[in-house]
């Protein structure tokens, strides 16, 4: 895998925001966050399309992220402007989304970082390690998008239960930690016969509940393993709590939620987790129905691509040579190229690539310029990987608004005068 150059942009710890991070964000996510357990989102029992507040402030535990970069839809999702992309690649950590299942555990497990531990299991030497010890063991550097799972759900033409993101949901982020492969081979390889990389989130499980019912842990096909990460680093400085650390797995072209904040076991098994999150949870199934384990689980991310700029809520856009700028990924593959439209997909044109390749995980920002006289515009791009898998024009509705790529429904209407 290409490593890349470490990229920083989080709160220093003497910043005084960052020091409010240390020391209010489990109480204020205990406050906010158990809220988010009433929906049991992941359980298949849903709650009605969350709005984001006009002004809402931010949560304490992540006050010091950018406001004006932010959307507050609750205290446990938050998403990012589509305004406040920009055109750097990297999405800073002031200015990524917030998506969590449960509260974080409490923030002294960031006093000592290199303390925490994670169990290892499903090898031939099964074994806990401290972050300390990872770190001996190996080192990765990846840019790749984190995306919600429900990215693109509030565009979804009929409307799916969840919180209505549409873009904001998603950031490209570099990553640092041990490669999964490297740890594995350092404990003398995956036990003949397993199928799934299982992992457990560390969050502390409310009393009297039944742990499987809430728990956030995780299977994927083992073959994520390759080039998995068990990362403590995030843009160049520590994770933040409120984004998994001291240490989270990081499973490249997979939605968010196979990601694991707070691991603390990493376990190849036979069969996927029995808890909820997964076996309910996080399914595509069909409108109106609740998940169960027949139907496809949310896993890979599909080829996509958006506009950020021009956007509708930038108002009228002034008649001219007009620059139409996005992002485009292809989930587990490289992409190839990007075309744009302007007439709603009845006819496309090229786009062209800006900013570095930071290889296959991460997204391309592209640019095309183009002359638009005063009227209306439907403008929309599709991505199209080094497979030659082209983003779908539509994307299969289902009850948890998972897995939007539907170049349609992401596509914009803007004004020109």
């Amino acid at each position: 895998m290409t490593k890349h150059n470490r990229i920083s942009s989080e709160p220093t710890l003497g910043n005084p925001s960052r020091r409010h991070l240390l020391t209010g964000s489990a109480v204020a996510l205990a406050a906010g966050g158990l809220a988010g357990l009433s929906r049991t989102t992941f359980a298949g029992e849903v709650e009605p399309a969350a709005k984001a507040v006009a002004g809402k402030p931010l949560p304490a535990y992540v006050a010091w992220k950018d406001p004006a970069s932010m959307i507050v839809h609750t205290s446990s999702t938050l998403e990012t402007k589509r305004s406040a992309f920009g055109t750097s690649v990297i999405t800073p950590a002031e200015q990524l989304y917030i998506r969590n299942n449960l509260p974080a555990p409490d923030a002294s497990i960031i006093a000592d970082r290199d303390a925490w531990e994670v169990r290892i299991e499903g090898v031939a030497k099964p074994s806990t390690l401290s972050l300390k010890q990872l770190k001996g063991i190996g080192l990765e550097t990846t840019a790749m998008v984190l995306q919600c799972s429900g990215n693109g759900r509030g565009l979804f033409p009929t409307k799916a239960s969840g919180t209505a993101w549409a873009v904001g949901a998603a950031g490209c982020v570099v990553w640092s930690g041990v490669p999964v492969r490297d740890l594995v081979a350092a404990l003398g390889g995956v036990t003949d016969g397993m199928v799934y990389m299982t992992g457990s989130g560390g969050e502390k499980i409310p009393e009297g509940l039944d742990p499987k019912s809430v728990m956030v842990e995780r299977s994927v096909p083992l073959k994520a393993m390759g080039d998995a990460l068990l990362a403590w680093e995030m843009n160049g400085a520590p994770i933040p709590l409120a984004h998994g650390g001291p240490l989270r797995l990081i499973v490249p072209g997979y939605t968010g939620v196979n990601n694991i904040k707070y691991i603390k076991r990493l376990a190849f098994t036979l069969e996927q987790t029995d808890a909820a999150i997964q076996k309910t949870g996080y399914r595509l199934s069909p409108p109106g129905q609740k998940g169960d384990p027949s139907q496809p689980s949310v896993w890979e991310m599909a080829a996509k691509s958006w506009i950020n700029s021009p956007a509708p809520e930038a108002g009228v856009v002034a008649a001219g040579q007009t620059l139409i700028k996005g992002v485009a990924f292809g989930g587990v593959n490289a992409v190839k190229g990007v075309e744009v439209s302007i007439d709603g997909g009845e006819s496309w044109q090229a786009a062209k690539f800006v900013g570095p390749d930071l290889g296959r995980y991460a997204w391309r920002q592209f640019v095309l310029s183009v002359k638009l006289a005063p009227g209306s515009y439907t403008i929309a791009s599709r991505v199209t990987d080094v497979l030659g898998n082209q983003q779908a024009e539509r994307s299969v509705e289902n009850t948890g608004g998972y897995n939007n790529a539907s170049w349609r429904d992401h596509a914009l209407k803007i004004t020109v005068a």
